[in-house]
């Protein structure tokens, strides 16, 4: 059977009793390592326990294909449900999976961690059929499932997360399940102690970003808005804490080239939503997102163009002019915001 994206939490908490083996599976090795240990502590709370869990590689099975099934048929010496781990399980399991289909009465339950299956997978295919296996997917988080990953792991420290620093966190996590519990966890390590119990953009800045970084986003954001008010304060704290004219510089050109990129890929027949897929570096979700998508919609790529050749002047200018460089860079993204806020609809009166 398939296990369907709204089932997955209760057939975690709960498998299936019918159930004698999951395979899990799909692109996200973090993923499939947690929900294969969740599945098998349901069964077994000690992993360690070497009387009701058992580990085999998956290499194991093609040599001894039966053993899977004599496994789950045999009794645990000292009680209790037993767990069989099968990792890594890739297409040589899967006469192994089959013989424990066909094997007689047994209790244990079977975790199977795969990679990524494609649909023509022998292993996938078998557990997505059979009425006594499962077939339980892994693919990256979505938006909605890393916010409930972090707002969920600050209310079980005690604390809630503020809405822009929910947004910049989702933003740098996903891709995999492993790195984004890392990123969590030492974000909740930060916090112990701390007087709020407010997590803020700057507490999530200080574990998992650079500040300086930050701010130079806040200038690129500003100058490709239009926002002229924003920007002299951006760049002010930039400058004042010592911020490299020629990094900002290299950031507009970041931001410039895949807008660029994106909008190229529009012009000779695709849309937008595949391109920002496919483009490194684009936001995937957030306000972040949506801000990159009004500046697709506010630079057209002729004007982009433009923008990228100004972009590369002004970095001549730095290394070879002898023109303060603060001055060369704030001088650039002024133009920029300029630029941005006359093409602007005005509002009516």
């Amino acid at each position: 059977m398939k296990i369907e994206p709204r089932q997955v939490d209760a057939f975690l908490r709960r498998p299936d009793a019918r159930i004698r083996g999951v395979v899990v599976y799909g692109n996200d090795d973090g993923l499939i390592a947690e929900r294969a240990a969740q599945l098998a502590r349901s069964v077994c709370e000690d992993l360690n326990d070497p009387f009701r869990v058992v580990d085999i590689a998956g290499d194991v099975l093609k040599g001894d294909p039966a053993r899977l099934a004599d496994e789950f048929s045999a009794m645990s010496l000292m009680g209790g449900r037993r767990v069989i781990r099968v990792r890594p399980a890739g297409e040589e399991s899967a006469t192994a999976l089959q013989n424990l289909v066909e094997a007689g009465a047994g209790d244990a339950l079977v975790v199977l961690e795969g990679g990524n299956l494609t649909p023509r997978s022998s292993l996938r295919t078998l557990a997505e059929t059979e009425d006594t296996l499962a077939a339980l997917p892994c693919y990256p988080d979505s938006e909605e499932d890393l916010e409930r990953l972090v707002e969920g792991a600050a209310r079980t420290h005690g604390f809630t997360v503020e809405e822009d620093a929910l947004a910049w966190i989702v933003e740098r996590l996903g891709g995999d399940r492993g790195q984004t519990r890392s990123e969590i966890d030492k974000l909740m390590l930060y916090m112990v102690g701390a007087e709020s119990k407010a997590i803020t953009l700057k507490d999530a800045a200080a574990v998992m970003g650079d500040s300086s970084s930050m701010e130079i986003d806040d200038v690129v954001g500003a100058t490709f808005d239009g926002d002229l008010v924003t920007l002299d304060r951006a760049l002010d704290r930039v400058f004042a804490e010592g911020g490299n004219p020629v990094q900002l510089v290299r950031a507009l050109q970041r931001h410039a080239d895949q807008l660029h990129l994106v909008l190229a890929h529009a012009a000779n027949g695709g849309n937008l939503e595949s391109a920002m897929f496919k483009a490194r570096g684009v936001p995937r979700f957030g306000p972040v997102r949506r801000r990159f998508e009004n500046h697709l919609r506010s630079w057209p790529i002729g004007r982009l163009g433009e923008a990228l050749k100004r972009i590369l002047e002004a970095e001549l200018e730095c290394k070879s002019t002898g023109l303060p460089d603060q001055v060369i860079a704030r001088r650039l993204c002024l133009a920029f915001a300029r630029s941005a806020a006359s093409r602007r609809p005005q509002r009516r009166s």
